[in-house]
């Protein structure tokens, strides 16, 4: 039997959780690895894992055994039903006091249930999100760990140490709170991450069909971009996409077909906002934008019948017009990272967690796929105000938007005029004009309802949380229906 002397053991051994490995043992853990096809964990010793401090296991029972107490098992297997196929087969191999760590990308609801149902025997389990793909696991990724909180003094070395550091040598890893906060969190950077990536998809949509700009020149629009206040990885390798040339010398962009694939934490971010009445409509509307470009030939059929207006490049002022677009993009991303926020404020209160807003913020700064200089504005604004209920009413952003938004508004009726999809634009533009809006005609749908179903208004003349009914038709009786939330 193997002797105890691992720092740490890690289940799964795909690309993630292969570079998750070399890179503990890069901080001087050793770590002890097994996965469900054995032969995995050889080829992984003789090749990638060659001349570490790595040890292969072939059993749950050995990779337990090899581990110092209290013992830190960490899991890199697909989220849903192998999780708790995997934690039935390890815990049987586990003593009170251990910790259970699940690092894939699991629902928090799931989370939830995992973290009680295993400290019933006593095993201390974490949550967390681990964000920056291949090359983040590997060199440094933003961890956001949740769960129960006393795993967090046996974690923190370990995860601290492999995560990503922002410029001070801060990690961009930190506790984020009770149960499944943590994966609840990464869930949300996920749908911020489909939001971001659906804007720059519609700002390039608009200057190439808008401008006719070619690949060598979005190349330089988005180097440019990258050096001021959209700094961003996603904005950097959309830079480096523009340049990279197929075997034939074309822009490789130009050779990909144009249908997106998902892998669904985008649809559990708005599902997750319409559940707690959130109107985190960006993320929505970039979920629906994929499924749309999955329709390519129903969209192949429609463009042969279906008219819009001829697509004619009216603009003279080229550097003008792509500096909209640009404000544009950062007003929509503003508002999209301030709808994130407000899920994460509700999410809060429902679940009776207590997230540090400004720390999540931290820890996207660096090693995560939403990375970017932005984030650093969040975190200030958090600072000032821990409190802040919405970060559009923070001094930094609300004085952007007020002086970018006539930018904003020109972009969209550009696209308009001439016919560009841009659902994310619209709808951050549509969210911002609707939240700024002292009164929404939402009086004349409650009167719709009571019309029709006898729902109950409120009055502007009487205290809130009085409820009113009017017979409208003279016909109705004094019944009223009882109140509830769809």
């Amino acid at each position: 039997m193997a002797e105890a002397t691992c720092d740490i053991g890690l289940i799964g051994l795909a690309v993630m959780g292969q570079n998750l490995v070399l890179n503990m043992n890069d901080h001087g853990y050793t770590v002890a690895v097994f996965n469900r096809t054995t032969s995995k964990v050889d080829e992984f010793l003789r090749d990638e894992a060659k001349g570490t401090k790595v040890v292969g296991t072939h059993s749950m029972e050995e990779l337990c055994a090899s581990l110092k107490l209290p013992r830190r098992v960490m899991l890199m297997v697909k989220a849903g039903e192998v999780v708790d196929q995997t934690i039935e087969q390890v815990l049987p191999h586990l003593a009170k006091g251990d910790i259970l760590i699940d690092g894939g990308n699991s629902l928090f609801t799931d989370t939830n249930r995992r973290t009680k149902a295993v400290a019933e025997k006593g095993i201390l389990f974490v949550g967390t999100g681990v964000s920056g793909g291949e090359e983040g696991a590997r060199f440094g990724p933003s961890i956001m760990p949740g769960g129960n909180p006393a795993a967090w003094p046996h974690v923190k070395e370990i995860f601290q140490a492999i995560a990503a550091k922002v410029q001070d040598g801060t990690p961009c890893c930190d506790w984020v709170g009770e149960d499944g906060a943590g994966h609840y969190v990464k869930m949300v950077h996920n749908g911020i991450e489909y939001g971001d990536i659906q804007l720059i998809c519609e700002a390039y949509q608009l200057l190439k069909d808008g401008l006719g700009l070619s690949a060598d020149e979005f190349h330089d629009v988005f180097a440019e971009w990258n050096k001021g206040e959209l700094d961003s990885y996603l904005i950097e390798i959309s830079a480096a996409i523009f340049a990279k040339k197929d075997d034939d010398g074309k822009p490789m962009v130009d050779k990909i077909l144009d249908t997106a694939g998902q892998k669904g934490t985008g649809k559990w971010t708005a599902i997750s906002a319409l559940d707690l009445g959130m109107p985190v409509t960006l993320i929505g509307e970039s979920v629906f934008a994929r499924c749309l470009s999955a329709l390519k030939e129903e969209r192949v059929a429609a463009s042969k019948v279906l008219e819009g207006p001829k697509k004619v490049l009216t603009i003279s002022e080229k550097k003008e017009f792509i500096e909209d677009v640009r404000r544009a993009l950062y007003c929509s991303k503003m508002v999209s990272y301030a709808q994130g926020y407000m899920l994460l404020r509700a999410v809060e209160k429902e679940q009776k967690w207590n997230l540090n807003m400004g720390g999540i913020a931290l820890m996207w700064r660096g090693g995560c796929i939403i990375r970017s200089v932005f984030l650093g504005d969040i975190k200030a604004a958090f600072e000032k105000d821990p409190k802040l209920q919405n970060l559009l009413m923070d001094k930094f952003f609300s004085s952007v938007l007020n002086k970018y938004q006539w930018s904003w508004r020109k972009a969209i009726i550009h696209a308009i005029e001439i016919g560009v999809p841009m659902p994310a634009f619209s709808t951050a533009l549509a969210f911002y004009d609707g939240y700024r809006t002292e009164r929404l005609p939402a009086n004349l749908l409650q009167a719709q309802r009571d019309f029709f179903g006898a729902h109950t208004y409120e009055r502007v003349d009487k205290p809130r949380g009085e409820f009113f009914h009017t017979n409208w038709t003279g016909r109705g009786g004094k019944v009223s229906s009882s109140t509830y939330n769809a």
